[in-house]
């Protein structure tokens, strides 16, 4: 029986001895120090992905908007020049462009950012002309003020 008994044992380890070596836990710490790093990469860029023309806008105290769509975004530099998106578009175009945009639906929410500096009159320009064009949904964006 002692031998048997110590048999035994010297299988069973050599057994384990053998399947020691696997591993049979997958190890997601990798995974989650990249998703991490990738989490923090998004957080840092995703500001920067704004619409990309320059522009100075003013300060005001009124809270945020929630969009649940991505709006249609029109910008007037101090030049006078209108863009919608990143690409610049004439005065007289401007209707014809929305209108594509927003593929005629005149419900959908336009947002106009005018420069601290542009032309008061340039600003009001764009706003009448998508008035004019059947849009009421315009919205005019601007900076919050500092809080102190």
């Amino acid at each position: 029986m002692g031998m048997s008994g110590a048999g035994g044992s010297a299988k069973r380890r050599g057994r384990r001895g053998r399947h020691s070596g696997l591993m049979s836990e997958i190890n997601v710490t990798p995974m989650v120090d990249v998703m991490l790093v990738l989490l923090i990469i998004f957080m840092v860029a995703a500001p920067l992905m704004t619409v990309g023309v320059p522009i100075d806008l003013p300060q005001t105290q009124a809270r945020e908007l929630n969009a649940e769509t991505q709006p249609i975004t029109v910008s007037v530099t101090p030049d006078g020049l209108i863009y919608i998106e990143n690409e610049q578009i004439p005065y007289e175009n401007l209707a014809g462009v929305i209108n594509e945009r927003a593929a005629g639906n005149t419900e959908e929410r336009i947002f106009v950012r005018g420069d601290t500096t542009a032309n008061y009159g340039s600003v009001m320009q764009v706003m009448g002309l998508l008035s004019g064009a059947g849009y009421t949904r315009i919205g005019l964006i601007t900076e919050q003020e500092p809080r102190q």
